[in-house]
């Protein structure tokens, strides 16, 4: 593998503090040094002038659907999905066929991956066995195997009694538990927000409290067992001043945000289009703001696309009957850039962390970073370039978006995986 010389970017890695124009050299896969100036014989030169060079991008919520339902997506195409956003790794739910509730399935995602795709790929093992909320999955052999996380996801675990346990198997194990935070009961037939717009669409609701009343009850049982609990996709404002309070009390609590989540409501919707469909719901203006505010203040800790494709036959049907959730690898960063970055509300650096060191500590992983000996993880990217989303041109198998046509400035120019320019390939 030759060397790589990425120079003139502003390297921006706020796991050591870096924020300056400087070159990174890249060789045998690992960062050999950061620094201005920097040469090297016979290396491929990338030219970033003008560009932000980051550590690679750290997507931890993904659906692949593989095994089970490649005709929606695989752990091949969403890796090229993944590249094509800027993300060098990517962290699948377990909701497969099989579901990933065993060593098995584990290391069936984790030698495909290595085989076809071209990011890295880090499997979430299910809490229960085929995510039915019954009984515990085989924990310890998953983090064995390679799972960096455990989730039922889609099927929170609502036995409070078996989620404690499993807190206490993954404490042990030294992973955190991921939930989709949601009481079935209060959500039940439910297809978007419960509030005005449902009810001026004639919609059945979902209402906020159905994932408030999760995140309390969670909050306090990482409390009683000392586990490492995160929040996925949250979406409603009393969730986010839960987490905050939670955070204040020194508890080992932290959250994500989606880009659809940060900047969508139920009134922006276009009436019964199913591209608007996703768990959790859009939410009212109120909760969107609390979770942009959640970024700001810190009690959000990364944003994570929740990339959830599904076939057109699937996805295009009426409202009430079409499966929920959306895809979103490739359009994560212009819209962090537009909404996030470009409008003032957090930093460069801020927005950066959202994507690298943050979800990499979370999960344990030794990625994030630009130091020296690290892997050679890099996502290079313009805060300026405008371009329009395409969604027919998408790396994914499946076109289930709500930003389809939208106009971003800024956005991925080069993606590097251990010293290898995946894409453009």
């Amino acid at each position: 593998m030759p060397a790589l010389l990425i120079k003139n970017g502003r390297v921006i890695d706020p796991a050591s503090g870096h924020n300056a124009v400087a070159d990174v050299w890249i060789e045998d896969g690992l960062i050999k040094g950061v620094g201005s100036g920097l040469s090297q014989a016979g290396a491929e030169v990338f030219d970033a002038s003008g560009l932000i060079v980051g550590p690679g991008f750290i997507d931890m919520h993904v659906h692949l659907r593989e095994p089970g339902f490649e005709h929606s997506e695989s752990i091949e195409s969403g890796a090229r999905a993944a590249a094509a956003g800027g993300f060098t790794s990517i962290c699948p739910m377990p909701n497969t066929a099989p579901v990933n509730d065993s060593p098995t399935v584990t290391t069936y995602i984790i030698e495909k991956a290595r085989r076809h795709a071209v990011v890295n790929v880090f499997p979430i093992g299910a809490i229960t066995r085929g995510s039915q909320g019954e009984e515990l999955a085989a924990i310890g052999s998953m983090r064995q195997a390679g799972a960096v996380a455990i989730s039922d996801n889609g099927r929170p675990v609502m036995n409070a009694q078996l989620m404690r346990r499993a807190m206490e198997f993954a404490r042990s194990f030294g992973m955190p538990v991921i939930n989709h935070c949601e009481d079935l009961h209060l959500s039940a037939g439910g297809d978007m927000h419960e509030g005005v717009e449902s009810v001026r669409l004639g919609l059945r609701g979902i209402p906020g409290s159905s994932e408030d009343v999760m995140v309390a009850r969670d909050i306090l049982l990482a409390e009683v067992t000392g586990a490492r609990y995160h929040v996925a996709h949250i979406s409603s404002r009393h969730s986010v001043e839960m987490v905050a309070f939670a955070k204040l009390k020194g508890l080992p609590v932290t959250s994500e945000a989606t880009p659809h989540h940060l900047t969508l409501t139920d009134a922006g919707m276009i009436p019964y289009d199913s591209n608007y469909k996703m768990k959790p719901p859009l939410r009212s203006a109120s909760d969107v703001n609390a979770v942009v505010e959640g970024v700001i203040s810190g009690a959000i800790d990364a944003i994570a696309t929740d990339h959830a494709p599904h076939a057109g036959s699937e996805k295009m049907q009426e409202f009430e009957k079409c499966p929920f959730g959306i895809i979103g690898l490739e359009t994560a960063l212009g819209i962090a850039l537009e909404h996030l970055v470009h409008s003032g509300k957090i930093s460069l650096a801020r927005m950066v962390e959202l994507f690298t060191i943050n979800p990499a500590r979370i999960l344990g992983l030794q990625r994030g970073t630009l130091a020296a000996g690290a892997a050679a993880d890099v996502t290079i990217f313009s805060t300026e370039q405008r371009w329009t989303y395409d969604v027919n041109k998408s790396f994914s198998k499946s076109r289930n978006t709500p930003f389809n046509g939208v106009s971003f400035r800024g956005g991925p120019v080069a993606t590097v995986v251990n010293g290898q320019i995946v894409w453009p390939a």
